[in-house]
């Protein structure tokens, strides 16, 4: 049956089709839908994982005991499940493992903009990158059968257009494959350095059998045109490709992106008259090409940072240029900014007031250093918050410790806090550490995580309790606190940031756009009280803005918080709610 589908639902339907039966993973975007369609299927376990190297772990366990598994995450999620990936790909697999990774050009909500096929190169592992959904579901089912022939995990490369654009696919039913036998095998799994160092000339091998397999695969296309130009692309790029030059010029479309196919691409090169590589990020096809001895364009005329685009290809290498029709009006801009009634808005106002250095984290949260709070000196990674400050405060001292903390979220906290706060109660700094819960993963739509008590299906689930798990990681101070509440977020603060000891605050409110929220009355500004001194300005909530020189309060999008009503001295804000 044909339907319409995005890339990462198509990749679902190709798991659940190819006979996955464990799927571990981390949320992140552009992944988080593969986990959540593979989810609606029953046959499939499917889970949320505290973070990518607990879902790498699980997965290559699902598969070391028979069962077809699979773990997804975005490119820095890689980083954090490195050290796994490697080994696994000395040790092998029993049954078939596939890894997918959504790389992010143009950084649409991440923190860096990386290359995961160097990923590929460095674990010398196979990578397979399709260009549109039909080869999301079609790669993710020839995955397996290239990890189960050639013993190895397989990587499958997403990106953000690929991910989140659609396109048609044709659905098959679901291949129930036998389960394979576990057995007991010292050499191959256990990496001590004397088993390792005999597997190692395995993974030699395996590359140069993979290097033959894609000669010849089915995976990678020759498509002949013009013959004045050959270009040679893949992914998202592909289809930028043929957008602007159609059968103009030939083509060599890679579908397995590691190891490229040598003899077919010097085959290809010989048959056109100028060579181009058109690829996204880093110049790794065309630094190939140049070490096989090709006369090869590439990142000279196209760049080497940002996503790509049909125009860019066009300007670049000389296609037609569409510039579309303009809008007859300037569209405002529309920075990003927390939601009306986000629970993270009062404590980060605290910390502004208090010209607190605020080391943050990775979530929605990080608007936090947005104007006009600005109330966030650094994000790095997740659970670096924690971290950094211990660094910072053992670092500066005395200087420090009284007006620096560190702000991370629940889920975060849960990924990779945990280890970053021990070492503060291990080593001692004088450090306050502020745990946002909103009882969810906000930045990446709503998924579950250990302290919210529910699995990725809703049922009930393992909840973990953080105030007495910082306890039993060796704080004495730990307290909770309502972010709607201005003065006890400013009592909370000032005291734990006085004393000469590690604490905890935790920050508790759930997400204001979660189902479940019951939000209060909006509230409307009395404008004869209203004295237009703009101290409601100063928590950038959306729902706050100034007409006619007086607050105004959009009731469609004000949640009835009250953070604005405590900041105004006058008594203007009030609820909108009728007495009985």
């Amino acid at each position: 049956m044909k339907q319409l589908m995005l890339g990462n639902v198509a990749v679902a339907r190709g798991l659940y089709e190819a006979g996955c039966c464990v799927v571990s993973s981390y949320p992140g975007t552009p992944s988080t839908e593969i986990t959540e369609e593979i989810a609606k299927f029953d046959e499939v376990y499917t889970e949320w994982a505290p973070n990518e190297k607990v879902a790498m772990e699980s997965a290559f366990g699902a598969c070391l005991a028979g069962k077809r598994s699979f773990c997804a995450m975005k490119h820095v999620g890689l980083n954090v499940a490195a050290d796994p990936l490697f080994t696994v790909a000395y040790t092998g697999v029993n049954a078939g493992m596939v890894i997918a990774v959504a790389d992010d050009p143009g950084m649409h909500s991440s923190q860096n903009e990386q290359d995961s096929r160097h990923y590929a190169i460095a674990a010398k592992l196979p990578m397979l990158e399709p260009a549109d959904s039909a080869e999301a579901l079609a790669f993710a089912k020839a995955a397996y059968d290239i990890s189960e022939e050639f013993d190895c995990p397989v990587l499958l490369k997403m990106c953000t257009r690929v991910a989140h654009s659609q396109s048609v696919v044709e659905t098959a039913p679901r291949q129930e494959v036998p389960a394979k036998p576990y057995e007991k095998n010292i050499a191959k799994y256990v990496m001590m350095p004397g088993n390792a160092i005999r597997r190692h000339p395995f993974v030699e091998d395996r590359m140069a059998r993979l290097a033959e397999y894609a000669e010849t695969s089915a995976l990678n296309r020759v498509e002949m045109g013009g013959t004045d130009v050959g270009i040679i692309t893949s992914s998202t790029s592909y289809q930028y490709v043929k957008e602007v030059f159609g059968d103009s010029v030939s083509v060599l479309k890679l579908g397995m992106i590691h190891p490229l196919p040598q003899k077919l691409i010097r085959d290809f090169a010989s048959k056109v008259k100028k060579l181009v590589v058109v690829e996204e990020l880093d110049p790794i096809v065309e630094n190939a090409c140049r070490a096989m001895g090709l006369a090869v364009s590439g990142k000279d005329v196209l760049p080497i940072l940002g996503e790509f685009s049909q125009n860019l290809v066009a300007q670049c290498l000389g296609g037609e240029v569409h510039t579309g029709k303009a809008l007859e009006d300037v569209i405002p801009p529309r920075p990003p900014v927390m939601c009306a009634g986000c629970p993270h808005r009062g404590l980060f106002y605290t910390l502004s007031k208090n010209k607190c250095t605020v080391l943050g984290d990775i979530g929605c949260y990080t608007l936090g250093a947005v104007a006009p709070l600005a109330a966030m000196d650094m994000t790095l990674c997740m659970g670096a918050s924690i971290s950094a400050t211990h660094g910072f405060n053992k670092a500066l001292g005395a200087e420090s410790q009284g007006k620096t903390v560190a702000v991370i979220g629940d889920s975060t906290f849960m990924h990779s806090g945990m280890t970053s706060l021990a070492n503060i109660a291990y080593n001692q700094s004088n450090s306050t550490v502020i745990i946002l819960d909103n009882s969810i993963t906000g930045m990446t739509g709503h998924q579950q995580n250990p302290t919210t008590g529910y699995n990725i299906k809703g049922d009930p689930a393992g909840k973990i309790d953080l105030e007495s798990l910082c306890r039993a990681m060796g704080f004495e101070r730990v307290r909770v606190v309502d972010p709607y509440d201005l003065k006890a977020c400013d009592a909370a603060l000032k005291e734990e940031l006085a004393v000469e000891a590690p604490s905890v605050i935790i920050s508790r409110r759930p997400c204001a756009l979660l189902k479940y929220v019951k939000h209060s009355a909006p509230l409307t500004v009395d404008t004869d009280k209203c004295k237009s001194c703009k101290a409601c300005m100063k928590i950038g909530c959306p729902a706050i803005s100034i007409k006619n020189g007086k607050a105004h309060v959009d009731n469609t999008l004000c949640v009835g918080c009250g953070v604005c009503e405590q900041l105004c001295a006058f008594g203007a804000f009030q609820s909108t709610k009728k007495e009985g």
